[in-house]
């Protein structure tokens, strides 16, 4: 899994370590006993860390020596932490099967799962997520409970659907909930509507959170109107304080979305010579690193040429270029690196990142609170893209995103997952 291999022998003379690089790293310590647990870990400097782990110790030293346990040296080089964390993960799950959640402190991310399997369906903040393929639909990830807890409640009390949690068996005898006496319920427990009635407002619940509540705004912005038209002010300012109360709701962050349509392409430096990496969170698996070379200065500035050109004619809809699956799509004929442009490089990229299909709720869920807790990090490093509602990734802001972080750039290096929601994440280095 770890790209070099190197044997190691406490008789190495003392210029043993110079031949690693000091850089970022993941790397593992194996003993002669092919049975013995290795030591896994990652590093920001591989050769300091290998000097304090296998160096002669230092006499009444406590620190932690493997000099004389260690038979082999494996490692491999990373362009950034989020590869090393991703590479962690993927070397920890293979070594450890049983006990790898637990070393990496790996918590699932809350997200809302609309249970549609229910008769009557609710939804719930929950940390478990079941197949992404089932009835069953989840949205998030939420940067924590409480914060998934309050955009669940606000939402819900913008629409009457149940949020009992036991199974109903409708009797017109139950005297109901608070919620049905508030009227903030259709009552499906005592028969309080008819089926098609609850499962036309599980529909819009399910809209809303498809769309980040934009389904319900078009709806009140043109009931509003109608009722504006018809000089009826006093029915129209009503559903203005609606717009209102929908719009002040904490919004999801870019992040949170339909997880079974959830798309998302990371730039994260690379460990290679002029080049950045490439991971894509896509078909429920997080792909890559795949390289994508900047070749030389003019064609890492290309994109920035492009940029500017769009800054003054502003960008069009033309210029978000779909990335699908590929049995709908052509697949363009390799050309020589020295005749691709960055944006043909790039698409190549992502083509090559596409699920192989066979992900399990568990690795999904796993994978996805990696993703998380790198989103949600104060300060971090590259950048994240997602795909919009017709699931299209914007290619040319992808290739001025690999362009930024190739130069190092401080610059803001997310796009809305849905359009027409403002950008919520700066990136930072």
């Amino acid at each position: 899994m770890l790209a070099h291999s190197i044997p190691f022998s406490p008789d190495h003379a003392a210029d043993f370590f110079a031949q690693f690089p000091a850089a970022p790293a993941v790397f593992a310590l194996r003993g002669a006993d092919e049975a013995a647990e290795p030591y896994v870990s990652k590093t920001t400097n591989l050769r300091k860390r290998l000097q304090r782990l296998l160096a002669p110790p230092e006499s009444q030293s406590k620190r932690l020596n493997l000099r004389e346990r260690t038979a082999t040296i494996e490692y491999s080089l990373t362009g950034s932490d989020f590869e090393s964390v991703l590479l962690l993960y993927r070397t920890l799950r293979h070594e450890f099967p049983d006990t790898y959640q637990k070393r990496l402190r790996l918590r699932p991310a809350p997200v809302i799962r609309l249970n549609l399997e229910n008769e009557y369906p609710r939804a719930y903040v929950t940390t478990r997520i079941g197949k992404l393929g089932g009835r069953s639909l989840y949205y998030g990830p939420f940067r924590s409970r409480a914060v998934a807890d309050k955009f669940l409640n606000d939402s819900l009390d913008l629409f009457k659907m149940r949020r009992c949690t036991f199974d109903l068996n409708p009797d017109p005898s139950f005297p109901g909930c608070v919620y049905s006496e508030m009227k903030m319920c259709l009552a499906p427990c005592f028969k309080g509507c008819t089926d098609e009635a609850y499962a036309a407002e599980v529909g819009r619940v399910q809209e809303y959170f498809d769309s980040g509540g934009q389904s319900l705004l078009r709806e009140l912005e043109s009931e509003r109107e109608r009722l504006s038209a018809e000089l009826d002010f006093e029915a129209a300012a009503a559903q203005h304080a609606k717009i209102a109360k929908i719009k002040s709701i904490s919004a999801c962050d870019d992040i949170c979305g339909r997880l079974d349509r959830f798309d998302a392409v990371i730039i994260q430096p690379s460990a290679e010579a002029k080049s950045v990496e490439l991971f894509r969170f896509h078909g429920g698996e997080l792909l890559g690193p795949t390289p994508v070379p900047m070749e030389s200065e003019a064609a890492a500035s290309e994109a920035m040429e492009s940029e500017k050109k769009d800054s003054e004619s502003g960008e069009s809809e033309q210029q978000t270029t779909a990335i699908q699956n590929p049995d709908q799509t052509q697949a363009p004929q390799p050309e020589p690196l020295s005749a691709q442009t960055l944006d043909s490089r790039i698409r190549a990229g992502l083509e090559s990142l596409m699920p192989a299909g066979n992900s399990s709720a568990q690795r999904f869920s796993q994978e996805l609170a990696i993703l998380k807790r790198w989103y949600y990090r104060t300060h971090k490093v590259g950048g994240i893209f997602f795909a919009n509602d017709r699931g299209e990734l914007p290619l040319r802001r992808i290739a001025r995103g690999a362009t930024r972080v190739y130069r190092g750039e401080k610059e803001a290096l997310s796009t809305p997952a849905k359009e027409g929601q403002p950008t919520a994440i700066k990136e930072s280095q």
